[in-house]
């Protein structure tokens, strides 16, 4: 039994008893003891009880506000950081309103995990509050609360105030640059995340894992191959280990960059792997066009003991409609509908399989699975049957699926286009006068480019399913 030479014997025994915790009785008990004994207030005590009720579960702010009127600012950081990693991380606002209004002076430490919860919540506003609090209260320049701002803006996909703030931070470490690469990836400027990573390099601050792998995945949603292949051999060099997370993201870009090879050459490398692993190399050689070989390792993965996921079925049935591979994907379709998988399909699984039905000519009943499905039928999945249609010549089936496009996006005038250019293969002018008319009622012009991209493509189409 640790013991505390501070402390008395109650007390220590009490920390003993935190410490073997394993239920709410027990917690509730050592909670009486400590208002009992009046030994709430101290420090020690506080961070190992709220630590324990953090382990279960049972974080409760009404202890902080019912019997501890003014406590430490180490007990408010305390409770500050356990409700930052909680279900509820509100509840760190309310500690921090529970210390401005008892006039507890916030110190460095508060204002991290304070930010962070803040970030996990997206509230911007209460964020740009709390900014100018550490600017008046002379936090500011500490280079955690620095590092917690900007992952603020970034969460919430201001990038602009971002980087204004990490232009005035005349320090920035590991986590300054990571947070940054981060935040262009996740609002879409896979380039500006790139550049980053470059200047991180300039700037001499070595990448860590986490970086590593944002890296990759702005990589991978730019095509910047170069790069990727760049920061594996930068990895290998480093001697890092090939982890989960670090190998998963190497496959899903060498998968999104048409080097399929390379990327099943580091599964194959990797000593461990779990669902997002497997679904990494099937969705790249479902983008290769690999069918067969995409099925290939959904069956090992599932005799290896790996439990699909929905996203893995749905890169099964992509590989299958890209392949042509149309009983394979009936197979798989109709065992996921009998719920071998453990769950239903959802909107994506039918659009694949509506793609993999028209893409092969089976109109018919691709037109059954959209009238069948559980769910309302999106653009992309009428424009997945239009496209089989207009390839296999089913000009009425065409005309149907143009009217839904219509139907759901009036403001498209692409859409209106192919109707109007259906009409005029089947000589119908009358109709493609009244395209053209519906189209100057709802002040729509021709797109000089529809007539030669009508439509969104199929392998556009499967890409998007995909991500």
């Amino acid at each position: 039994m640790r013991t505390f030479p501070q402390l008395n014997s109650v007390a220590n025994r009490i920390l003993h008893l935190i410490g073997t915790c394993t239920s709410p009785a027990h917690i509730q008990q050592i909670q009486a003891q400590l208002i009992l004994r009046n030994l709430h207030s101290n420090t020690t005590i506080a961070f190992h009880f709220i630590t324990a009720c953090q382990s279960l579960n049972l974080l409760d702010s009404d202890f902080l506000y019912t019997h501890l009127q003014r406590p430490h600012v180490f007990i408010c950081n305390t409770l500050i950081r356990a409700f930052s990693y909680s279900q509820s991380p509100e509840n760190s606002m309310s500690v921090y309103a529970h210390m401005h209004k008892n006039s507890i002076s916030p110190n460095n430490y508060t204002f991290p995990f304070l930010l962070k919860s803040l970030s996990d919540l997206k509230e911007h506003k209460q964020g740009q509050c709390i900014h100018t609090q550490t600017t008046k209260l002379g936090h500011f320049n500490d280079i955690y609360v620095q590092n917690s701002l900007l992952n603020l803006y970034a969460s919430c996909g201001h990038m602009r105030k971002c980087r204004h703030l990490f232009d005035e931070m005349p320090q920035k470490d590991v986590v300054t640059w990571t947070v940054m690469i981060t935040g262009y990836r996740e609002v879409g400027k896979f380039d500006d995340a790139l550049i980053a990573f470059e200047q991180m390099q300039y700037a001499g601050v070595v990448p860590n894992r986490v970086t590593m792998v944002n890296a990759l995945a702005a990589c991978a949603s730019f095509g910047a191959l170069d790069m990727g292949i760049w920061i594996h051999d930068c990895i290998r060099r480093s001697g890092w280990e090939m982890d989960v997370i670090l190998g998963t993201s190497l496959i899903d870009m060498y998968g999104k960059s048409g080097r399929v090879e390379e990327g099943l050459g580091v599964f194959q490398s990797m000593k461990e792997k779990n669902v997002y692993t497997w679904n990494a190399l099937i969705k790249g050689l479902a983008l290769a066009k690999s069918g067969n070989e995409a099925v290939c390792w959904f069956s090992r993965m599932e005799l290896e003991g790996i439990k699909p996921d929905e996203v893995t079925l749905i890169a099964v049935l992509c590989a299958c409609a890209y392949s042509g591979m149309v009983q394979t994907g009936r197979e798989i379709f109709s065992s996921l509908i009998e719920g071998r998988y453990g769950f239903s399909p959802g909107a994506k699984h039918y659009a694949c399989m509506v793609d993999l039905l028209a893409r092969s000519g089976c109109l018919e009943e691709a037109f059954k699975v959209i009238n069948e499905m559980p769910y309302e039928s999106t653009r992309s999945i009428w424009g997945a049957l239009l496209a089989g249609c207009r390839a296999h010549g089913n000009l009425e089936l065409s005309e149907f699926a143009a009217w839904k496009l219509v139907e759901l996006a009036p403001g498209n005038s692409a859409y209106y286009v192919v109707l109007s250019n259906l009409y005029a293969e089947m000589e119908r002018w009358s109709d493609v006068e009244k395209v053209r008319r519906l189209m100057k009622k709802r002040g729509l012009k021709k797109d000089l480019g529809s007539s030669s991209v009508e439509l969104e493509q199929p392998q556009e189409h499967l890409n998007d399913l995909l991500t």
